[in-house]
């Protein structure tokens, strides 16, 4: 059950967002409801030149389209002659700016896999699920969980009690609520901590059921203040009394 007063208190600057994990704004995604057939549309095309600053990529047009170089990262497989590629068709230009089949074709192979990875998480992740991902990196506010997507985990939400240092779950694989879908920002806000309380409060509603008067139990010292301890039963707290 997501708490809707707890998902009011964390949001992303759109600025914040962008500078974390790159713009996917309503212009990069206008194809969902574009009124053009060809133009903001996600294709396959085959690359047929490579030089050092733009990749040129045959989609089925009577131009080529070209994608900026620097779209591949150093650590992925680098384009080559005779490669498909998926790419969002951006633009179709001609000197005088106008759309027609004259102009060159502007591509974007990373701006389609972003897309693309958006809508195969929205196929399977809804509020109130448990997903699993590992933490990436540590923004303003939070750490980055790539749950397929990268999703914003806020530093209150980490754990029920606030880590010293939050970096130190960078590389740690992670389970968490999702507490709030903005489709049309493209981002998502998880909570570890709503998770965990949420898995002690079905342990606990577990346990009361079991318990009896006179049994006998093993537990955890928790706590201990001058009137006696405080000892976990697993999911319950009873008062071992002085």
């Amino acid at each position: 059950m997501v708490n809707r007063n707890l998902i009011r208190e964390f949001d992303v600057s759109e600025e914040d967002w962008e500078a974390a994990v790159g713009s996917l704004n309503e212009e990069d995604t206008s194809w969902l409801d574009s009124q053009y057939v060809d133009v903001n549309e996600i294709v396959e095309g085959k690359i047929i030149r490579v030089d050092d600053e733009m990749v040129l990529v045959d989609v089925g047009y009577k131009s080529e389209g070209t994608i900026p170089r620097n779209e591949w990262d150093e650590d992925e497989e680098q384009p080559e002659v005779g490669q498909t590629v998926r790419v969002l068709i951006e633009d179709v230009e001609d000197t005088q700016g106008r759309l027609d089949d004259r102009g060159m074709i502007v591509l974007s192979k990373r701006k389609a896999e972003k897309i693309e990875k958006w809508m195969k998480v929205m196929e399977t992740v809804h509020e109130g699920d448990v997903v699993s991902g590992e933490v990436t990196r540590k923004i303003k506010g939070g750490l980055l969980v790539d749950i397929g997507v990268n999703v914003f985990l806020p530093a209150s939400q980490v754990d029920i009690r606030r880590p010293h240092d939050i970096g130190e779950y960078i590389g740690k694989t992670i389970e968490c609520m999702v507490l709030k879908i903005d489709d049309a920002r493209r981002n998502i806000v998880v909570s570890r901590r709503s998770m965990i309380e949420a898995q002690r409060a079905e342990r606990k509603s577990e346990l009361l059921k079991d318990l009896e008067v006179g049994q006998l139990r093993k537990g955890v010292v928790k706590n201990i203040a001058d009137f006696g301890a405080f000892v976990d039963l697993g999911g319950i707290d009873g008062l071992l009394h002085i």
